[in-house]
């Protein structure tokens, strides 16, 4: 029990800790929406697109989290605008910024006299050094996600699996796809500090991705995904602890394992993923067919 528990005592693996449950929860809203309107490739641009604006705020001596949010504004920003080219695809268009905006972060990190340190802090994270007042701007990021997810969810639903039915329903789907890349923007630009630019992508896609594979409801989804995510914090600090490894790369790469014995899981026992959305009323919708 001490080997399991002790680690806790600390204070800053403590901290850690609730940081890493409360990214989970943040990452769990959005990562849903993510896995199931097929927005992976977005999300990992939008992660790494922040790197400029919180490359320049740590060598400006500015706030780190409104570095990184002027800059995902900028990217969502430039993936809307571009988006809407006939001649150009939204893979394309995502590629072309994510490029750009690493690239452009890669520059300015390089004016810094502690280049590789500078760059490393950036994109893995310290999640060990995470502050009480960082606790408080988590839990604040939080609420904020649960009220757009729950305010979004009926146009969020139609949006993902039947566009033109949100037309007809008169929920504004261009709207609904703009409240979700916030929701995807809040949690990142939330979640950086934790586990770094590059590691969040896994926190928000490996445990909504395990959790699709088994249940048939979005509230549900969500609700396992943060159970996995705070399951994958929990173990990864204490492997980190005892083996030395970096503690945001670690519960970043439990989580991704979970979500490999996940779906190993549903080969052996030959369960099969849901293929019916069901709305938070309960009631199956109609021809809302999602893939796995």
């Amino acid at each position: 029990m001490d080997w399991l528990f002790a680690p806790f005592e600390v204070s800053f693996v403590a901290r850690a800790l609730v940081a890493g449950v409360l990214v989970s929860g943040i990452c769990a809203l959005a990562g849903a929406w993510v896995v199931l309107r097929g927005m992976a490739f977005l999300g990992d641009a939008m992660a790494h697109g922040m790197l400029p604006g919180v490359a320049l705020a740590s060598l400006l001596g500015g706030n780190l989290f409104l570095g990184a949010a002027l800059s995902a504004v900028v990217m969502a920003l430039g993936v809307t605008a571009l988006t809407r080219s006939p001649r150009m695809s939204q893979d394309t268009s995502i590629g072309l910024l994510f490029v750009g905006m690493l690239s452009l972060g890669v520059i300015i990190v390089s004016h810094s006299q502690s280049f590789a340190v500078d760059l490393t802090a950036l994109l893995f994270g310290d999640v060990l050094a995470v502050r009480p007042r960082d606790l408080a701007v988590l839990a604040v990021a939080l609420a904020g996600a649960a009220v757009l997810s729950l305010v979004g969810h009926r146009a969020f639903v139609a949006l993902c699996f039947d566009s033109r039915k949100a037309v007809t329903l008169g929920l504004r789907p261009r709207l609904a796809h703009a409240g979700m890349l916030g929701l995807v923007t809040l949690a990142i630009v939330a979640s950086f500090h934790v586990v770094g630019t590059l590691l969040v992508f896994g926190l928000l896609i490996a445990p909504a991705a395990a959790m699709v594979l088994w249940a048939r409801r979005i509230p549900v989804i969500m609700l396992g995904a943060a159970i996995l995510g705070a399951l994958s914090t929990f173990t990864g600090l204490l492997v980190s602890w005892h083996t030395g490894t970096a503690a945001g790369a670690t519960i970043t790469a439990t989580a991704v394992v979970l979500f490999f014995l996940s779906a190993g899981a549903t080969y052996v026992w030959g369960h099969r993923p849901a293929t019916r959305a069901v709305a938070a009323d309960g009631h199956p919708g109609k021809d809302l067919v999602y893939t796995r």
